[in-house]
């Protein structure tokens, strides 16, 4: 780009970065970074509650998870038992 050229957008971004800092009320502006922190605020606060709680979910799936394995091989020779005996019965 030419120096002239280079001069030119400089003067129109100034120009256009004016024109918004009127648009723009200072209070309005505060007015929202404030809610934005607030906002942040508690979405740090439910991110810490779903940490807690994932956590105690994996605590309490760590417990039950032997008793649930258990349980399952449980019904699934009853249920290959129960099959077996409806299949004779059917047959004989």
């Amino acid at each position: 780009m030419e120096q002239t050229e280079k001069e030119s957008v400089r003067a129109a971004s100034e120009e256009v970065s004016g024109e918004f800092k009127t648009l723009v009320n200072a209070e309005d502006l505060d007015s929202l970074k404030q809610l934005q922190h607030l906002i942040l605020g508690r979405l740090q606060d439910s991110n810490a509650v779903l940490s807690h709680f994932n956590e105690y979910s994996e605590h309490c799936f760590a417990e039950v998870s032997g008793d649930l394995s258990r349980n399952t091989r449980l019904l699934r020779s009853m249920k290959s038992d129960l099959d077996y005996i409806f299949q004779k019965l059917r047959y004989d």
